[in-house]
């Protein structure tokens, strides 16, 4: 099969085509042909740093849609040839880039039937991250109001969705142009992180989303209400971060996102009625990824940039 692989750490050029053996099932495995999948961050941090992958060669991306070639003899929840979405183990079950994968059955549901591979295989990291932020840690509830950083990026145009669906007041930040994208998802307020100093501006929150870190981080301290939760998916904010929120009673929680079936079936469902789109700014085909990735270290994108892949059937 087709994957993209890496023998160095480096830049989007380290990224070549290679050929691979198919991967092999356990007992409650499932072996997905691969129609697309999604590109997010943390793929260009592993094929920098290695982070928790160790040194290559490896197969980087999470974000898989495709159909059921094959299950393992314990699996009961799929049979070949259903379609599913789905995100493999993070951090250690990489291998999205490729033809095909295997994965623990349970990472996956059956795809919405409303929406294609491309747009399926956008979903599962950033709308995993969104709610497993929302619902899981902080229990947004309605009325609330909830501030999400970065609010048009791959994480931040689903997490508004998300907050809206949940009955939350939801406040954006994102450059001036793409206020009219932010409000189009539904938000309530969108502060143009350009013009305008958000921490002088938003008060009374109860929930903060924070996908850019550094000083957004007690900046954003400063928006909350005592017994707010500010939940950060990026780990790079100052040192005094977790003593300035103890300080100003708010709980600070650092989450990083993991394969879960109850939040896709969640998320399909969102889907299902209408509440929850996903907005694609490029797809390449799989030997392009090293272009979707530097497009996507920009940080200038819009939604997401998913890779076709639409395995040949060769071994």
């Amino acid at each position: 099969m087709r994957a993209i692989s890496q023998e160095v750490l480096g830049g989007p050029d380290v990224l070549t085509i290679v050929e691979l053996d198919r991967p092999t099932l356990g007992p409650t495995d499932v072996l997905i042909r691969v129609h697309a999948a999604g590109v997010n961050p943390t793929d260009w941090l592993h094929r920098r740093t290695g982070l928790y992958l160790g040194e290559p060669p490896f197969v980087v991306g999470w974000d898989v849609s495709g159909t059921v070639e094959s299950v393992g003899r314990g699996v009961t929840l799929h049979k070949p040839g259903d379609e599913v979405f789905g995100m493999l183990d993070y951090p250690r079950g990489a291998g999205a880039y490729a033809e095909y994968v295997a994965g623990p059955s349970r990472n996956f549901v059956s795809k919405p039937a409303g929406i294609d591979h491309v747009r399926a295989a956008a979903l599962p990291v950033v709308a995993l991250t969104a709610w497993q932020a929302l619902v899981d840690t902080a229990d947004v509830q309605p009325g609330q109001r909830v501030l999400i950083h970065a609010a048009a990026g791959g994480v931040g145009h689903v997490a508004v969705q998300v907050a809206k669906a949940l009955g939350a007041y939801v406040i954006g930040t994102a450059s001036g142009p793409k206020r009219d994208f932010v409000l189009g998802l539904g938000a309530d307020e969108v502060i143009d992180y350009t013009a305008a100093d958000f921490a002088e501006t938003v008060r009374d929150v109860d929930v903060v989303l924070d996908a850019v870190g550094g000083e957004y981080g007690p900046r954003s301290l400063r928006t909350m209400r005592r017994g707010g939760t500010l939940v950060a998916i990026v780990f790079s904010h100052p040192g005094d971060m977790e003593a300035a929120a103890k300080e100003r009673g708010v709980r600070l929680e650092y989450q990083t996102v993991e394969a879960d079936q109850a939040g896709m079936a969640a998320i399909a469902r969102l889907v299902d009625e209408g509440l929850l789109r996903i907005e694609i700014e490029a797809v390449l085909p799989l030997e392009q990824a090293g272009e979707a990735q530097r497009l996507g270290e920009t940080g200038r994108t819009t939604g997401k940039i998913v890779l076709s892949v639409a395995a040949t059937g060769r071994a």
